[in-house]
């Protein structure tokens, strides 16, 4: 019986994270088979790779990171972008049964739902409290960072649900008992596994956090673990679970790397996708009430990754839990949290200290300008040193995500804090203070309704056109620039014509390397007689890129192409001679 009731106990809360999960992205509920929250990105390109991963997955065509059809006739390999498997994959049977906007959308709102309900679990297990866990959760998975993503369209870094996961884990391990612990071995292993999964991004940052987390645990506890035999056998038997996951989900990008494709960033680069300290103590830029007027007084332009607002009751209860950690039975994790959150805040502002969006420039005293031989420089900051020694970190463009452990143990020292602050109320009380405090933190996160964000994503008309049509051959967009966007991408799932493009705005492959500065000249002789070889049959022109588009037509003519329809203003070439 006592089985059945906590059963039940999740049931609620998992309805009550499901419930805050419609609540807070409203009213995309009411419109999942037909609409996006934001602007059209990322977002399309994720509706994109569902309908996909279900063409491959469910309809038995395809490999998940290869396709064919796309920067045609090469192929395009996925891993020069995000694959998000792991938080793309959930959507798939929804995509199948209502399409796959809907399983973008249902995917996204899953991050929501288990980002809350796997905190949950963890801060329940810690505390014992399940106020203290509820409070946590809520904090996580609505956090303005998880938000921002969410309207940005950025299901790969939405899925911030297996972390909570991998660090219960994680911390299980570092207090093992006389024996074997399979549960969190194996919770440890594939969370690991599911994040190598989800982004790049996240599994790099995790190896490095996840390292200086069992340093910082060890060195308060004295090491005393590095004798014990089932430490080791633990951490062993977790590492080996995660590998084939690391294995298969690292060799492309590897590959990539050593083939050369994947872009290395500029220090220059980096530096302008450093957080601000205001990121983290101001209110995110959509706050349904404070939004609009912080974004007056503070450049607020990098929001979609700049919105890392940890939440001042948050704040408030994490420092409790800090300064009563002596009475906690959680001491050495309630210090090795405080100790990840400060290193994450210093790498989450990036190259060199920035204030507002802008270098922070320190002017040098006249005594000191002869050692640095300038007379003001910037003031760079770890991530300055890692980027130029750390092994791949100087691929990653957007070095502010380092911030993100911040938002994830913060919430952690918060339910702790929470439950030694409620401990001293009787248990009525303790309801208050959480409706209360749940309430506050609420105010504090709340975005406030998207009505006016709903974008519907359609096909345009000439998509429509060329999906009629009985040739099968490549389909190539004018001006050439625009074969690398993400709107490109979604208007294939119509048309269903091979493509020399593909979402390649992080990194290019080697044959759009190739082609792209002969296509760009467009139309010449050079350039047609490559879209003849790369057997392009459909030649798209956007009539307004081209401002003289009688003469355009007069050369496009000269060079053998003819016109086969003109689809409000997209205008369709082919040769002749087909």
């Amino acid at each position: 019986m006592k089985n059945i009731l906590n059963k039940l106990d999740l049931l609620w809360v998992f309805l009550f994270y499901s419930a805050g999960s419609v609540f807070m992205t409203w009213p995309l509920c009411l419109h999942l088979k037909t609409s996006v929250i934001g602007g059209l990105g990322d977002n399309i390109y994720f509706v994109w790779l569902i309908r996909w991963y279900q063409k491959v997955f469910l309809e038995g065509q395809g490999h998940p990171f290869f396709n064919p059809m796309m920067n045609y006739p090469q192929g395009w390999n996925l891993s020069t972008t995000e694959t998000a498997l792991a938080t793309a994959l959930p959507g798939v049977p929804f995509s199948w049964l209502f399409g796959p906007i809907a399983g973008y959308n249902i995917a996204m709102l899953i991050t929501f739902v288990l980002s809350g309900f796997f905190m949950y679990l963890w801060l329940r297990d810690l505390t014992k409290s399940k106020s203290a866990a509820l409070l946590a959760g809520m904090i996580f998975a609505f956090s303005p960072y998880h938000i921002a993503h969410f309207i940005t369209g950025h299901l790969n870094l939405s899925g911030i649900h297996w972390f909570p996961l991998f660090f219960w884990g994680l911390t299980k391990l570092l207090n093992p008992e006389r024996k074997l612990n399979w549960k969190f071995v194996l919770l440890t292993g594939l969370s690991l596994g599911a994040i190598a999964f989800t982004s790049m991004y996240y599994l790099y940052m995790t190896v490095i956090f996840s390292l200086l987390f069992v340093l910082i645990y060890l060195s308060f506890s004295r090491f005393k673990l590095l004798r014990n035999k089932y430490f080791w056998f633990n951490l062993v038997l977790a590492a080996a679970i995660s590998l084939p996951f690391l294995y298969y989900s690292l060799r492309p990008f590897v590959n990539l790397s050593t083939a050369g494709i994947l872009s290395s960033r500029s220090l220059e680069y980096a530096s302008m996708y450093s957080a601000s300290p205001t990121d983290f103590f101001l209110p995110a830029t959509d706050h349904f009430l404070l939004g609009r007027f912080f974004s007056q007084g503070f450049d607020r332009s990098l929001w979609g990754e700049g919105s890392l607002y940890i939440g001042f009751t948050a704040l408030v209860l994490a420092v409790i839990a800090i300064i009563k950690r002596k009475q906690s039975a959680n001491k050495i994790l309630i210090i090795t949290a405080s100790f990840i959150i400060l290193i994450s805040f210093i790498l989450g502002l990036g190259i060199n200290l920035h204030w507002n969006n802008q270098s922070v420039i320190w002017q040098i005293p006249n005594f000191l300008q002869p050692l640095f031989q300038k007379s003001e420089t910037l003031i760079y900051l770890p991530a300055a040193w890692m980027f130029n020694h750390l092994p791949f970190f100087d691929k990653m463009r957007t070095i502010m995500r380092f911030g993100f452990f911040v938002l994830l143990f913060i919430p952690v020292l918060a339910g702790i804090g929470f439950q030694q602050v409620a401990a001293r109320f009787t248990p009525n009380r303790r309801v208050v203070i959480t409706g209360v405090v749940l309430l506050l933190v609420l105010f504090e996160i709340y975005p406030g309704s998207y009505s006016n964000s709903l974008t519907e994503p359609q096909p345009r008309q000439v998509d429509v056109w060329l999906a009629d049509q009985p040739n099968d051959g490549a389909v190539v967009q004018m001006p050439f620039g625009e074969n690398s966007s993400q709107a490109q991408v979604y208007y294939t799932l119509f048309h269903q014509k091979p493509f020399l493009g593909g979402d390649f705005n992080a990194n290019k492959p080697i044959q759009f390397l190739e082609i792209q500065p002969i296509l760009e000249q467009f139309p010449d002789e050079h350039s047609v007689n490559l879209l003849k070889e790369l057997g392009v049959y459909y030649i798209v022109v956007d009539s307004d890129a081209y401002p003289d588009f009688e003469q355009f037509k007069m050369q496009v003519s000269s060079l053998g192409l003819v016109q086969m329809t003109d689809q409000e203003g997209q205008i369709v070439y082919t040769f002749s001679e087909q």
